[in-house]
Order: C-alpha cells, then structure tokens, then sequence
C-alpha cells in the first residue's frame, strides 16, 4: 500500500472467506502483539491494528532463497544478534524454518517477517527459553546450507541436539498443519523456492 511517500504493508481481514475469519484475525491479533514488542529491530514495525485490518512497515529486500546469502558469515553473525535482541525482549518467532521468514535487506543484512505464529512471554521462562533454542537450531540450520564452513563445534552440537517441543510437532501437529494448509488451504512452505544447492 501507499499513502503520499509512505509504502507499508496491509493485511484487510474483509478480504478472508467467511469460513476462516476467525483463524486470520486470531493470527492478525497474534502477529499485531508481537509487533509491538519489536519496535526498533530489524522487523516490520506496527503502524496499525484496529481488529480487521493490520498496516506494518514495508522492508526493502528478497526473503532468503531469492537471495541467498552463501558464504555470507556477516548476515548470519548479525542474524544471530537479531534472534538474541527478540528474545530478551520476550518473543521467540516461532516460525523460521521458512527461509521465506528471513529476509536478506537490499544492504545484506538481515530482517525477520511473518509474525503469526510468534509466542510472547518472560525472557528467562523454561518454556521461551526452549522457544528460542528452537528459533536459534532453525537460523542454524540456514547456515549449515549457505554458510557451512562457518559452523562452530558449539553450533554444530546445537544442531544435532532435538528437543522434545519439535518430537511431539512432527508427531502430531505437522501432519494436521500439511494437511490443513496444503489439501485445503493450497499453501506451500517456502512456495517458489528452487531446489537446496
């Protein structure tokens, strides 16, 4: 969208079928909260909420897999600082295994959309500590593709190390979400991304 010089993003609830209003605007709500705790980082920033539509700052740049960042230890140094200053401020992301949720800004550096799904709480609660071990593992896990030389032994150890949280998921949770938003929803995780180098 554009009003007079300024572009920002709008997602307007009244353009969602009347069988899935309720989910979008409990994600709108979800995604509205977690923005407000991000102000300043490297995010879209919430311009405005009013319960059916959501206006958030537009970021100039190409998500990930448009614009891979190999052997770029420079974005994934300032991604880890990025995941490290959103959760002391209490939100882990919650969903960026999608390297469409990671962007690649038009000055390399890197910036994180697509807040549907993020968990708000205490920093140093047991349960957004796992959360943010999990966002950390998935950054890695981009990094191990595009930057693998860089991967500390620390990293690496990360990596190898499942938790309970993601077990359970792909247990139970993943198989309705493939079905729901893939046989009735027609979306694809990380739709248009070409084939892992």
């Amino acid at each position: 969208m554009r009003e007079g010089e300024r572009l920002f993003v709008r997602r307007d609830l009244a353009h969602v079928p009347w069988w899935l209003r309720l989910p979008a605007w409990w994600l709108a709500r979800r995604e509205a909260r977690a923005l407000a705790c991000v102000s300043g980082l490297a995010a879209p920033q919430l311009l405005r909420w009013d319960g059916r539509r959501l206006d958030r700052s537009y970021l100039d740049g190409a998500a990930m897999y448009q614009r891979p960042p190999h052997g770029d230890v420079a974005y994934f140094r300032d991604a880890r600082r990025l995941l490290q200053q959103l959760h002391r401020g209490g939100v882990a992301h919650n969903d960026l295994a999608k390297e469409a949720n990671w962007l690649v800004l038009t000055d390399g550096s890197p910036a994180l959309i697509d807040f549907q799904l993020a968990v708000r709480g205490h920093p140093r609660s047991r349960w957004m500590r796992l959360l943010a071990r999990e966002d950390l593992r998935h950054l890695l896990k981009h990094k191990r593709t595009y930057c693998p030389q860089a991967l500390t032994p620390v990293e690496r150890r990360v990596l190898k190390r499942r938790s309970w949280l993601r077990e359970a998921w792909f247990a139970t949770g993943k198989p309705v979400y493939r079905f729901v938003t893939r046989r009735i929803l027609h979306w694809e995780d990380n739709e248009g991304q070409g084939p892992k180098p």
